[in-house]
């Protein structure tokens, strides 16, 4: 791991910030964790639905990662906890004909990805950041964490996924936004 001012660790059109700017299209939300759950459905065999208490007896992960905004600012070694996204996929069980994902979100935010990109090792259902509780205005009480993309796919206050047989585009894709977003091909735009 380099260290917080390795400028080879940032994309293109990207400049190192140590601030966690906050980003966000509307009010945040305010979710109380006695009524927060997260729901896996779509091509599943096994719909789910899990409280606050059920998903925190997943085994935990903790990931050290860049976070790259689509703005243009990239923060270095953040540190998330959470559990990972195919810990809690493989409850649902998907089918084989799933090949996306739609994340969706209170406060009705949506964004897509491929099932391939949400069942990394590094993804994740986070809760902490950098040692605390997810902030409200960052997405808390829980996000979803996909360092290999820019940051509008790590949806804020996320509470599940729907697998999908063909690609949707979410929120942000809608609106001119590139659906795949990865960062090191400056994939910010669909145009």
């Amino acid at each position: 791991m380099g260290s917080k001012s390795d400028t080879r660790r940032l994309p293109p059109g990207q400049y190192l910030t140590d601030k966690f700017p906050v980003l966000t299209y509307g009010a945040s939300p305010r979710i109380e964790t006695k009524v927060w759950t997260f729901e896996v459905k779509g091509l599943v065999k096994q719909p789910v639905t899990l409280t606050w208490a059920e998903i925190h007896r997943l085994p935990l992960a903790r990931v050290t990662s860049d976070f790259h905004c689509v703005t243009g600012w990239s923060r270095l070694d953040n540190v998330w906890e959470g559990v990972r996204v195919r810990d809690v996929l493989a409850l649902a069980e998907p089918l084989p004909e799933a090949r996306h994902v739609m994340a969706f979100c209170y406060g009705g935010y949506t964004t897509n990805l491929p099932l391939e990109a949400v069942t990394a090792e590094n993804v994740l259902v986070a809760f902490l950041h950098d040692g605390r509780d997810l902030e409200r205005d960052h997405g808390g009480p829980a996000r979803l964490l996909v360092p290999s993309r820019y940051g509008y796919k790590s949806a804020k206050w996320v509470r599940g996924l729907e697998l999908l047989a063909e690609e949707e585009r979410g929120f942000w894709e809608v609106h001119g936004y590139h659906s795949n977003a990865d960062p090191w091909t400056e994939e910010r735009y669909s145009f």
